[in-house]
């Protein structure tokens, strides 16, 4: 067989071997390029010093406590434009449960090994000088191609990790309880890893996640983010989701979305809050929706447990969207996820309970859910409700029922919104009603914005004049009444259409 390895590695492999220290990939690329899979990082672990690495290449950096030096290459590749290569080095005492207080370089590669996390990723492989010893055509041709034959190629594998590999099974090296003392951040790795790979994690590995569990809320919320993002970018985040749980690390990172546990609900749904957050997190992934609309609909639902009133088919979930809306901005915010993130997810979480029964829903009201969440925001508003409603065990969406509400969102979003959208602004009002700067102005705007609503047909400038010149015969309060019990009233007739919708689904 061959190895698939990038002409600009083989270059470092070939640099290090002239100057006559030795090289070996390792780590996660090794295990990659053994699965047949192309590697994302390459790092490097050799014998050289810091110092002795930084004088074989001319373009590296130096920032670390660590003795990784970064070799910039000229790859046209992104992901190759840095190789890493880090002496080979011992640990001691981990204070911060997620580095070492001292570390110290050796030329044992053995030494490097066992100090690493899981035997999948304690593998090393070293490309024999041979490959750069051929004639110049062949050598090149070789290089470009990146294959190298396995009777070139060196594999020390200390620890079976080969055999876990070829078992799918992802197992500390050495005792994990030690693992895990050393770097807390390893235990949710490994069910990243696991996540990632498809793997199952060992069990005396697992036993020891459950009873080190605790020690992840030491790690920095900035790595617990990374990692749980990457688990809700998976194949099979759902799955894992619930592994975090059984392992005794959702409750120390994410305990908000425990409280679904058992949680049952009404008639119209046949799955506890809990599975039903985790079905629609599995129909974001089967339709390969972005990471928002992942997150939105994993937490769509996780203010029901505070919100529940009352057992049975009977039971209901009164204002659980904006319960659940500020849970998930404290959730998202103590994982210091970036502040449009958060906003974008909250605004799906809250909004999301709107009904496609296109039966009863209006026009109007279309148009006012628009203006809540945004135009830009709609069409992943309406992804998060197909995923809510397929985790509650419902058939897939009728195609009739899917076309039809997509038309009344695209139909309503021709029309006026809001106040900008009006063939009229407050200069043309202050013009037509001879009225100077005033509060006046704005209660005129959004009355006719509210006429508008209900009727776009209406927002034209002829319509529009005529109205302002009426409504500016009447004081600014009873403009601002009139508009406010327009609003009232339209918003009590769908109220009372919704009202209906969400009795039939137990919420109010």
């Amino acid at each position: 067989m061959t190895y698939k390895i990038p002409r600009e590695v083989l270059e470092v492999l070939d640099r290090m071997s002239e100057k006559d220290f030795s090289a070996y990939l390792v780590g996660g690329c090794v295990r990659d390029v053994l699965r047949g899979v192309e590697p994302k990082d390459w790092d490097i672990t050799t014998d050289a010093t810091p110092e002795e690495i930084q004088k074989i290449f001319n373009n590296t950096f130096y920032e670390n406590n660590f003795g990784t030096v970064g070799v910039v290459t000229d790859s046209k590749k992104p992901s190759l434009k840095i190789i890493e290569i880090t002496p080979h080095r011992t640990e001691a005492r981990y204070t911060d449960k997620r580095h070492p207080d001292i570390v110290n370089f050796t030329d044992k590669l053995e030494d490097d090994l066992k100090r690493r996390d899981f035997t999948v990723n304690a593998i090393a492989m070293s490309v024999s000088p041979a490959v750069y010893s051929y004639s110049e055509e062949t050598r090149m041709g070789a290089k470009e191609k990146g294959e190298v034959g396995s009777e070139l190629v060196e594999i020390v594998d200390l620890f079976n990790g080969q055999e876990d590999l070829k078992q799918k099974i992802l197992r500390c090296v050495g005792n994990p309880e030690d693992r895990f003392e050393e770097d807390a951040l390893r235990m949710l790795r490994a069910v990243r890893f696991s996540a990632e790979l498809d793997f199952k994690i060992e069990k005396n590995t697992a036993l020891a996640i459950k009873e080190k569990a605790n020690l992840i809320k030491i790690v920095s919320k900035e790595r617990i983010r990374d990692e749980f993002t990457k688990i809700i970018l998976s194949n099979k985040p759902h799955n894992y989701i619930n592994k975090l749980q059984g392992l005794g690390l959702l409750k120390c990172i994410i305990p908000e979305l425990e409280e679904g546990l058992n949680v049952t609900q009404n008639k119209e749904h046949i799955y506890a809050v809990w599975e039903h957050n985790l079905r629609a997190l599995g129909h974001a992934v089967e339709k390969n929706f972005s990471l928002e609309i992942r997150m939105a609909s994993l937490f769509h639902d996780v203010g029901k447990p505070r919100a529940k009133r009352g057992e049975g088919p009977d039971s209901i979930f009164y204002n659980h969207e904006v319960i659940g809306a500020r849970m998930t901005a404290q959730v998202l915010s103590r994982l210091r996820y970036p502040k449009k993130f958060i906003e974008k997810v909250v605004l799906l979480v809250r909004w999301h309970l709107f009904f496609s029964d296109t039966e009863i829903i209006t026009l109007s009201a279309v148009r006012r859910l628009i203006r809540n969440v945004g135009p830009e925001n709609i069409w992943d508003l309406m992804k998060v409700r197909f995923c809510d409603r397929i985790g509650m065990g419902r058939p897939k969406e009728e195609p009739y029922r899917l076309r039809k509400y997509e038309s009344m969102v695209e139909e309503a979003l021709r029309d006026p919104l809001n106040v900008s959208s009006l063939k009229i602004d407050g200069e043309k009002i202050m013009k037509v009603a001879k009225i100077e700067p005033s509060p006046k102005v704005g209660y005129i705007l959004h009355a006719l914005l509210e006429e508008i609503l209900d009727d776009p047909l209406l927002n034209t400038e002829e319509y529009l004049k005529k109205r302002t010149t009426e409504l500016a015969k009447l004081s600014s309060e009873e403009i601002q009444k009139m508009g406010e019990s327009g609003k009232k009233k339209k918003e009590e007739e769908e109220a009372k259409k919704v009202g209906e919708i969400r009795k039939k689904y137990g919420v109010r």
